[in-house]
Parts: C-alpha cells; structure tokens; sequence
C-alpha cells in the first residue's frame, strides 16, 4: 500500500511465506524510504519474523505489519515495525504491538514523514553534500586488524575518486560464499546501514566475480563495485591524452566484458556514475560482439601509438641523451620530484593516481650535460590485471631507462610493504637490472634523526621535493651514475 492509500499490489501466499514482487518501480532516495507499506497475515499468534524484518531493510520499507487472526478470520493484535535512523540498543528498526485495531492510534504519515526528516538530518551532518556516498566492506579470512589497514588504502582511493565514505564493515568469514562473499544475514546488515546512512554505493575491497556483482546487487538494489573497478574510475577522471584515455577505456572494457548481460540490473546501476564512467562513454548493456569489435579497434590505435613512440625512441638514442625514470608507490611524491628536478610544473596533488599519463621533461646539469627524466602512472597493490595489460607499452619505455629513482613516502607506515609491492611490479616488468636509486621523499615530515636512520637502514637518499636545497645530493648522485654508465655500451 502506497503513502496515498493506494493498493500497489495484492499478494497471495501460504500459512508459511508470501513472495514479494519485483519493487524497482519504486525507488530509494537518499534519506528516503520506498513509499510502501506491507500488511500481512500470521495465522498462528506469531510475532514478526526475522524474514519480515529483513523485507523492511532490504526494500526500505516505510513499515511491515502484521495482522494476528484466529481460526475464524477475525482480527486480533497488530505487530508493526520501522527502521531507525540509527542502531539503538543494537538494532536497526523498532517493532510495535497493540492488542487489537481499536487501540491502533498513530499518524503512520506524520511518523514516516518524522523518520525520513532525521534520516536527511543523520546525512547533512555527515558534510557529503554533492558527493557519491559509499560503505567501503572488507571481507577477509586473515587478521583483521590488516583488513583495517587495506581499508584505509580503499578509502584514500575513494576520496580520489570524489567518493564520500559514510563507514567501513570489516567481516571475517571462514570460507567465502561463492553468491554473496559473506552470509546473508550480514548483507542485509549492509543495506540497513546504507539506508542510515543516505548511501546508494557499496564498494568491496574485494575481488568480485560477475555472479557476484550480479548477485549483491540484485539482493541489495544498490550499486556494488569492487577494488579493481574502483581503481579504474580513477583512471577515466584522470586521462588527458588521447592515449591514456585508449588505455583506460581498453582496461575498463576487458574488465566488464565478462560482466556483460543481455540485461543485468547490476550493471544497469553502474552505467553513468561511480565504475560506470569513461572515455567514450561506454554502455555497458551493448552486446558483447560490439564490446569485442571496440577493443579490436582500441588495440590497433595503440599499436599504431606505439610505433610513433618507437620513433621518437630512435631520435632520442640518436642524439644520445641518457634517460632516467621515476617510479614508485601511488602518491609518493613522483612529479613533485620531477618539477623540483627539472623546473616543470605538472600537476601535483595529494591524492592517489593524480598522475596517470607519462610526463617527459630535460633535466640540465653542470658542464652544459642533459638528461630525460620521465615520470610514469604510481604502482598500488594488486593492481588490476587489465591495468597492467592496458598500460603495458607505456611501461616498456622504463626498459629504456639508464636509471630508476625509485620514490618513497618516508612517512607511510606500510613504506617497506609499498617499496616491495614496487619492487615486485618491476620484477615482473624484468627491469631489475637498471641501476635503482631509493629516494625516500617527505623527509622533512619525520625529522632529521629519523630520515638519516631511514636512509641507513633502506639504503637510499632521504629528501623533501618540494625543498629543492634537499634534492641536491640526489642530483649529484644522479649525475654519477649516469655517466659512469654511458661511458659503458649498453647491451
């Protein structure tokens, strides 16, 4: 029944269960309920059932009622529930029980107009206005306390995204659903807290299946995307040249083509906004042999990108300029370091992947000596395969490097874990044997005592980019090794 006392539907079922139609007609808003109210039957003096009260949260109901009758059919106590804009005494809704009809007074429309008015209150509160709000979930087999901490990397990357973070849900399981990654009954959990929240996104940290994703979205009527999707929305805000948008929208593609449906709400939900957006604006409920043709023609305009820049590779060996190039973690400090090298003025902001396309720039020396220094798109852990696949002839320029600088962030606490999760994707990239130096920047952050303790025990160059005196070491440094090795051919 509607708000206006309308009949939306009229349901038949048995003594036990009744099956609650298809309700996407009727959709949530932030800090809105369905506008619909169950009324229902129980037969045999049963209080509201747990099922009942998860039909309340997972459709945001405005109410769930139920009628006690006796053998005859009359009428007797009425049990009704509502969801609570906050979790008191441990719950999320509260449950009401008058003894007949008669003693049934209450104003449902000023009471259901009271509630959405404090559940808008709970959410201006929160200072989210004109973002996407999220509910960021870990769900883990191992320590909890590490699942914390990837959760504060998966926050970071929604802030980067523009993604306001309502909460975080760690749950640890023993085995791991292969429908819904957790129980049910923790999923519904999830919705309860969305809808006190004013969030329409849940964002897993979590590798998803697409039967997954289909899955929880289906169940939950929100837009569910995971780590790896998450990481591409970036991508697509950040590409500025032609190529970087052909690789992410190459990346993404591959990413979604084994989630595409003749018609799959779950991607429905995505197409647009958050894991949705795009070079090109692709809609993701295109068949998949147009998806196939799109990264057929994309794979071509990057090869067609990756012989010009083969050319350019020649003119540069040509005229013999040494080439040195930055990695490292996501927002360590790589073009911060490059401007202060080089005199240049890319982009930098404290945020993950505000770089994405590569950034070349002369570095001059003393002696009238020139370098190329070349600044490439931050590494993360586990970064998605397709990322790595998209990016990959961008990263074959670092095999021409005479040397890495490999930048850290001196004041992370994970700096031995993201030099090595670094270290790894230069393995993989069979780059470890170009000279490396480790420049551990935002030195000036931790002190002096513990910079120069730093830099003993990892064995690189404590500095501050945006402190140019502080670089002149790594300069210095720079320009020795560069020269002892171009006075060696290169094999």
């Amino acid at each position: 029944m509607t708000r206006k006392g309308h009949v939306a539907y009229v349901i038949v079922g048995d003594n036990k269960r009744t099956w609650i139609p298809d309700l996407s007609g009727f959709r949530l808003g932030a800090g809105r309920l369905k506008g619909l109210r169950c009324i229902h039957t129980h037969l045999n003096g049963e209080p509201l059932s747990g099922e009942d009260m998860a039909d309340l949260v997972l459709l945001g109901l405005d109410l769930m009622v139920c009628v006690q009758l006796d053998e005859k059919g009359i009428p007797g106590p009425i049990s009704y529930a509502n969801i609570l804009p906050t979790n008191r005494s441990g719950k999320g809704w509260d449950v009401s029980r008058v003894p007949d009809i008669g003693q049934l007074d209450v104003d449902f429309l000023e009471m259901i107009g009271a509630l959405e008015e404090e559940l808008g209150r709970t959410h201006v509160g929160r200072s989210l206005e004109g973002k996407e709000k999220a509910l960021l979930v870990g769900v883990t087999t191992g320590p909890r306390w590490q699942e914390e901490e990837f959760l504060d990397e998966l926050e970071d990357l929604a802030g980067s995204d523009n993604i306001g973070v309502v909460g975080r849900v760690v749950q640890h399981i023993k085995k791991a659903d292969p429908r819904f990654l957790m129980g049910k009954g923790k999923v519904s959990e999830l919705v309860l807290r969305c809808l006190q929240t004013g969030s329409n996104l849940l964002i897993f940290n979590n590798e998803l299946t697409p039967a997954q994703v289909k899955s929880l979205a289906d169940f939950t009527e929100l837009k569910i995307i995971d780590r790896s999707q998450l990481i591409l929305d970036i991508f697509a805000r950040r590409a500025v040249t032609r190529e970087g948008k052909i690789q992410v929208e190459l990346a993404q593609l591959n990413h979604l083509l084994p989630r595409l449906a003749t018609k799959n709400t779950a991607m429905s939900r995505l197409t647009g906004g958050i894991g949705g957006r795009g070079p090109g604006e692709t809609k993701l409920e295109i068949n998949r042999r147009r998806v196939r043709e799109r990264i057929a023609r994309l794979n071509r305009e990057l090869k067609e990108i990756k012989r010009q820049r083969e050319a350019r590779r020649r003119l540069r060996e040509a005229n013999r300029l040494p080439v040195i190039s930055i990695v490292g973690y996501t927002n360590a400090g790589k073009s911060t370091l490059l401007n202060t090298l080089t005199h240049s003025h890319v982009s930098v902001r404290n945020r993950l992947f505000e770089t994405l396309d590569p950034s070349s720039r002369r570095l001059r020396f003393p002696r009238e000596r020139e370098a190329i220094v070349t600044d490439t798109v931050g590494f993360i852990r586990n970064l998605p395969k397709s990322l790595m696949e998209a990016f990959a002839a961008t990263l074959e320029e670092l095999h021409d490097a005479d040397l890495l600088l490999h930048v850290g962030d001196a004041t992370s606490p994970r700096l031995e874990e993201e030099i090595k999760i670094v270290e790894q994707v230069l393995m993989d990239l069979d780059l470890m044997g170009i000279p490396t130096l480790l420049v551990l920047n935002k030195a000036a952050l931790i002190g002096v005592e513990r910079a120069e303790a730093l830099s003993k025990k990892m064995g690189g160059i404590a500095l501050s980019a945006i402190n140019p005196p502080s670089v002149h070491p790594l300069t210095e440094k720079i320009q020795a090794l560069i020269w002892s090795r171009s006075s060696t051919p290169r094999t």
